[in-house]
């Protein structure tokens, strides 16, 4: 897998002619099972690893309801000022330290 071992953030690839608003509902109810209200976006952002290129782009929502893993994955809730301890993908540099200075 290519970020295998990683913390990431919930979200994925958006599917043809899908919204970024209507994939991140979407993927939350995917991997969550859970419902959000999305609000604004707070970063975009391109990193090119060696075998490809990414554009990610993170929306701040509120959640509604109780999220629950559904793919196996571990969830864990951190204090923003704790992001630093946890390995995150390159691609999220940018919005940890963002998210870090507005704790």
């Amino acid at each position: 897998m290519h970020l295998e071992g990683f913390w990431e953030f919930p979200g994925g690839k958006c599917d043809a002619g899908e919204s970024l608003t209507d994939c991140l509902v979407r993927e939350i109810r995917e991997e969550l099972d859970a419902a959000i209200h999305t609000q604004h976006e707070l970063l975009a952002t391109e990193h090119e690893y060696p075998e490809r290129v990414v554009e990610l782009h993170f929306i701040e929502c509120e959640l509604r309801g109780e999220p629950r893993p559904l793919l196996g994955q571990e969830m864990r809730w951190v204090e923003r000022s704790a992001l630093r301890s946890l390995e995150f993908p390159p691609a999220d540099d940018e919005l940890i330290s963002l998210l870090v200075t507005a704790s």
